[in-house]
């Protein structure tokens, strides 16, 4: 049990550490892609990201389906010919579809470029080639994840850390180099990264076939539909989580993406990517949480179950609430600590003030469905996401349409807080009955409470100077006063300070 606990915490220390840096590194270069790409360019950046999570909808819960089954199989619950020939399955049916989708969108990417996107300065030809290099690009990513949920639920998450920092560091700084020697034109720069994106995925499936099992017996695996008969059923629950959850994070973001001129498009994704440091929180513990889950479900250890999804929780919330709450208090100071562009932070800071407090929201809220997922049961999730679905994408389209980027923030928090207050409490009763009152009052609320008391407290004290190198000062130092602070309204981070305490005096 406690080489358990310490490999669960290498791999959640892997997991932030790379992901911070992937997110740091990320966001740290974005005013120079501005820079040398102009802020209109730098708009289908933006068009990339949110065409990267619509092809999401094509997934059909494969990759979630083929990491629980990784960690079924480690758990003893299935053999190792069953996982290859999983894999070998789900194998052909990615690399069918991702071509099939990467075909229509180039098929139609003049359309794209003429008739959706709002482009005022670029010349429409330069849109086009770069709309099909991001439909080459999207394709290979979304295969890549297939082999990502593998690794992951092998538990090999520092590898995997190590990897997306080495792949980041080529994706976000090399460029920069590229930019300077070879051209600054979208072309030029989706065709790099059309290059990184090979490379990844050949690594990536390198990896996992070292990882796999030996085949016992000398029969071979070819391709067969058989193994995914077997799953269909959580894979189709899965699927259509996604499909719901596709539509409620990016409807405002399609929407904005015909509207908006590509310019204030590329304000726009500013903010949102800022502010998806927040989710990101949640991120690495979710990767290491749900196999973990799986195999404490799969053994019938229901108090590990409640410690860990305790625990968990409190860890995502300790980091997520000071994060969002510096990104939502100091939106404009922070942006323009970051870019050096008053316009720019005046424009973007609307969009990352609301997004950053819906995300925070989004993250701990999120521990549900990762309950859900360890006990292969989604049926309850499903049914609170389409009726969330039909209730919300109205209310959301309407405020987009009404209010642009500011109304779809509005509306991001109230679908979120929603189902929070609403259908989360179902879940813990379905699931873990006894459990929401104090997991609301002592594994959330204290240390929300305990962040927005000490928020207040500094908005109140303080006043802004104008040196960039003050502003930054303050916002780090306010920052750390957050964590401190939500931190003690923890019991997991006391209980850990208390630990560590103690060993020092032992030793």
């Amino acid at each position: 049990m406690i080489t358990m606990a310490i490999s669960f915490r290498n791999n959640v220390a892997a997991n932030y550490a790379s992901q911070l840096y992937v997110t740091l590194i990320g966001i740290a270069v974005l005013p120079q892609y501005v820079a040398y790409m102009g802020a209109e360019a730098f708009g289908l950046v933006g068009f990339f990201t949110m065409l990267q999570m619509w092809f999401q909808l094509l997934d059909m819960g494969m990759t979630p389906t083929l990491a629980r089954e990784t960690a079924r199989f480690r758990g003893g619950a299935i053999d190792a010919n069953s996982l290859r020939r999983l894999l070998r399955s789900l194998e052909g049916i990615f690399c069918a579809i991702g071509l099939v989708g990467a075909g229509i969108l180039i098929i139609n990417s003049h359309t794209v470029a003429g008739s959706w996107l709002n482009v005022q300065k670029l010349p429409l030809e330069e849109v086009d080639h770069a709309l099909m290099l991001m439909a080459l690009i999207v394709a290979l990513r979304w295969i890549s994840g297939l082999y990502r949920g593998a690794i992951g639920a092998f538990e090999r998450q520092v590898w995997l850390g190590g990897f997306n920092v080495v792949i980041a560091s080529i994706r976000f700084i090399l460029v920069i180099p590229f930019f300077v020697y070879v051209g600054t034109s979208p072309t030029e720069f989706f065709l790099f990264q059309f290059g990184v994106a090979i490379v990844e995925l050949g690594v990536l499936v390198i990896k996992t076939y070292r990882l796999l099992p030996p085949l016992s017996g000398k029969a071979g695996i070819t391709w067969e539909w058989a193994p995914v008969r077997t799953v269909l059923g959580f894979a189709v629950s899965v699927a259509l989580t996604n499909w719901v959850w596709v539509l409620l994070t990016q409807t405002d973001k399609l929407v904005l993406s015909k509207y908006l001129p590509l310019t204030d498009y590329g304000y726009f994704t500013l903010g949102v990517l800022v502010a998806s440091a927040v989710t990101l929180v949640a991120g690495p513990i979710s990767v290491a949480l749900v196999p973990r889950l799986t195999r404490l479900v799969a053994a019938g250890n229901d108090s590990g179950v409640v410690d860990l999804y305790r625990n968990a929780t409190q860890m995502v919330a300790v980091i997520a609430v000071p994060a969002a709450l510096v990104l939502a208090l100091f939106s404009e100071q922070v942006l323009w600590v970051w870019t050096g562009n008053a316009e720019l932070s005046r424009q973007a800071a609307p969009v990352l003030r609301l997004y950053a407090i819906g995300n925070c929201v989004l993250a701990i809220g999120s521990f549900p469905y990762y309950l859900q997922v360890a006990k292969g049961d989604l049926k309850l999730h499903l049914l609170g996401s389409l009726v969330f679905l039909l209730l919300l994408i109205p209310g959301l389209l309407w405020a987009t349409l009404r209010y642009g980027a500011t109304g779809a923030g509005y509306a991001w928090i109230a679908a979120n807080t929603l189902y929070f207050f609403m259908w989360v409490p179902l879940v813990h009763r379905r699931f873990l009955r006894g459990l929401h009152l104090d997991w609301m009052t002592r594994d959330v609320g204290a240390i929300a409470v305990t962040g927005l008391a000490g928020a207040a407290a500094l908005q109140w004290w303080i006043s802004w100077p104008h040196s960039r190198m003050s502003v930054a000062a303050i916002i780090i130092v306010s920052g750390l006063f957050l964590l401190a602070l939500t931190a003690a309204g923890s019991s997991w981070a006391r209980d850990l300070v208390g630990l560590k305490k103690h060993s020092q005096l032992a030793g």
